[in-house]
């Protein structure tokens, strides 16, 4: 048992750590609005992630495999939001510039990203089915799921949105925020191309 338990934490620690939608909407919130402010963000996408984890665990990947028509209409969905965020990132301009007085994302907003993320869903179910001998109880095993994917989430987003606003100390013009904000826009746009890759 520990074995495994070490084997999933260094699964959720890697998935959660590689570059995806979340970690370029982290790395942007970071340099646009800064850590603190990015705090709620980071939070949702943690909470979004751990109830993703948990619900794949008691019972949702089943009802998945069942149903595709849900797969698809999450899949259209994660893409209209992410790519609506990879435009409201790519115009962003520099901060507090008389065009750029968008507040951060919200809890809400983080959690939702994860929802509609096709990328979480695949981290989620694919711990589910790999590490179900975690727990025999379904209840438990989303316990240990959700909680160890909120962990290694938040440990991620945050090193990404700390990154980020140690990138925007760097940007001294205009034309510097411009171009950063347009590379990071399109990074999550591009994210989006796994998801119907499979």
């Amino acid at each position: 048992m520990p074995e495994i338990f070490a084997s999933f934490v260094l699964f959720v620690a890697v998935a959660t750590a590689t570059p995806g939608g979340a970690t370029a909407l982290a790395t942007a919130s970071g340099i646009q609005f800064g850590f603190v402010r990015s705090v709620p963000l980071l939070l949702g996408i943690a909470a979004g992630l751990a109830f993703l984890a948990g619900a794949a665990a008691s019972g949702l990947a089943a009802l998945l495999h069942t149903l595709p028509a849900i797969e698809l209409t999450v899949r259209l969905a994660g893409t209209a939001y992410l790519l609506w965020l990879a435009c409201r990132i790519g115009m962003a301009g520099a901060p507090g510039d008389g065009a750029n007085r968008e507040k951060p994302i919200s809890f809400a907003g983080g959690v939702l990203l994860l929802l509609l993320n096709p990328k979480g869903w695949a981290m989620a179910i694919g711990a589910a089915a790999s590490f179900a001998a975690l727990a025999t109880d379904p209840i438990v095993l989303a316990i240990i799921m959700g909680a160890t994917f909120a962990a290694c989430a938040i440990a991620s987003m945050c090193l990404w949105c700390a990154g980020g606003a140690l990138l925007a100390r760097t940007l001294s013009t205009e034309r510097h925020w411009r171009l950063v904000n347009r590379a990071l826009g399109l990074l999550l746009a591009l994210s989006i191309a796994p998801m119907w890759m499979h």
